[in-house]
This record gives C-alpha cells, structure tokens and sequence, in this order.
C-alpha cells in the first residue's frame, strides 16, 4: 500500500500492535480513525495523538458493525485503507472439552468480525480511486499453536479468506494485504517482557519497512520459516486452482 495520503480505519486500535500501527501511520499523515469497544481506552489514545479519530464498534456484533460502517462512509468519504486487526486469543485444550461461548466469540471476533466489517465497507472501498484490505492473522495461522487451537484455526481461516478475497478483487483497484505477527510483546496475552517475544517497536518498524511494497504478505524476519511451511509457491498454487475454477465453473 502507499504509506501516506490514506484515510485508515484500524480496529482494535486501542492497544498493542493496532495502536502501535495506528500511531505509526498517522505521523506519516494519514488521516487515521481507530475503532474499540471501550470508549475510555479511544479516548486515551486520541487525546495522546491530537486530531485522530475514533468510533466505537464491537467487530463480534454484525448489528455494531452495520452501524459503524454507515457513520465511516458519511463522516469519512475519504477511506480507503481497512486494516482489520481486532482480536482475542484465549488458551484452550483441544485434547478436552472446550467452552463453546468462548470459541464462539474467538470466531466471531478473529473470523467473522474482518469478514463482516470488509463486507461492510467494500463497495465503498471500490469506488476509491485507490485502496487497501489488511488483514492481521499471524504466523499461528502457518503452525497452529497447540494450546490456542481454536484461535490458530481462526487466523488459518482468515488466512485463506484473504487469499480468496484477494483473486476476487484481482481486476479491482483493491488490493488485499495480509500482516503476520510473530509472538509480539503486547498484551493480547500478558506484556511480560519474554524475551521469546518480539518487542513491539521492532516489530512495528520491520513491518512498516515492508508495508508500502507490493508484497502480499507483509511477514518479518521471524516468521520467515515457518511461512515456508506450507511451501513457497502457496500463492501460485491458490491462484491457479481458482483461474481453473473461474474457467470451468463448480455446479451451484
């Protein structure tokens, strides 16, 4: 995407790795709106970064979703960068019984709140003269973390939809991004300070280094092997499979 002259919506912009990107962002001037559930926290951080702006949305709650999406379209004509980051990542046991509230709401927020929202904003999104889908999954969507099994589930999904979404949008001008965070030291789980994990200023410095290319996947250099899990021609593969599908199409 280009860097700069971007109106950006950024939800889950409140902490960790949305703010740390929403703050980055705007001091390149962009016109930056962060989107949260927690009026308090949107207004800590745009009374910290004067001139940003917020709205309040729960990315779990289509009714919410609605609602934000039509005040976005009429407050900022403008936007044209959605960077779907909101997220939740509770601990789970595959092996046993797993709470269906809980993995109902991993799903809701990491899967079908991106999904929602994009579907939401993307005929706006067409009409600019230029834009952007990112999507935040992370490198678990590559090697699922056996003791977050539904939220690794939840990022390899949104991995594919991207992928997908990204061949139906091929002859738009709406390009379709996808960041891959390592194990970032934010406070999605606990900030402890693990030395395992990256520090979130490095890591928002590699990332933005890498997200005013042309690549498809924006992934610093700690993800690197295990993005070579699944081989490194994923892309190819996916795109020719589905111009064989365009040319031959399945039974509806």
């Amino acid at each position: 995407m280009k860097l700069t002259g971007n109106t950006i919506l950024i939800t889950g912009g409140t902490s960790g790795i949305g703010r740390a990107l929403a703050e980055a962002l705007y001091k390149l001037g962009n016109t930056v709106i962060i989107g949260g559930r927690r009026k308090a926290l949107l207004d800590a951080v745009t009374a910290a970064n004067p001139g940003m702006g917020a709205i309040e949305m729960d990315v779990a709650d289509p009714a919410s979703i609605a609602t934000a999406a039509a005040t976005l379209i009429a407050r900022y004509p403008t936007l044209n960068v959605l960077i779907n980051n909101a997220g939740i990542m509770p601990f789970d046991d595959a092996a046993g019984r797993i709470d269906d509230a809980v993995s109902r709401g991993i799903l809701d927020t990491n899967l079908l709140g991106p999904i929602r929202l994009t579907s939401a904003l993307i005929e706006h999104l067409k009409q600019q003269p230029s834009a952007t889908i990112i999507h935040n999954t992370s490198v678990l969507a590559y090697v699922p973390l056996a003791s977050t099994a539904v939220y690794s589930a939840s990022k390899a999904a949104l991995h594919s939809y991207a992928m997908s979404q990204r061949f139906m949008l091929r002859d738009t001008n709406v390009r379709v991004q996808e960041i891959a965070p390592p194990w970032v030291d934010t406070d999605l789980i606990k900030k402890s300070g693990d030395p395992r994990a990256m520090p979130l200023d490095a890591f928002i410095e590699q990332t933005m280094a890498k997200l005013g290319g042309d690549d498809e996947e924006v992934i610093v250099e700690a993800v690197q092997a295990f993005r070579a899990n699944p081989g490194p021609n994923e892309h190819a593969l996916v795109n020719g499979f589905n111009a064989a599908v365009v040319a031959d199409p399945i039974p509806v």
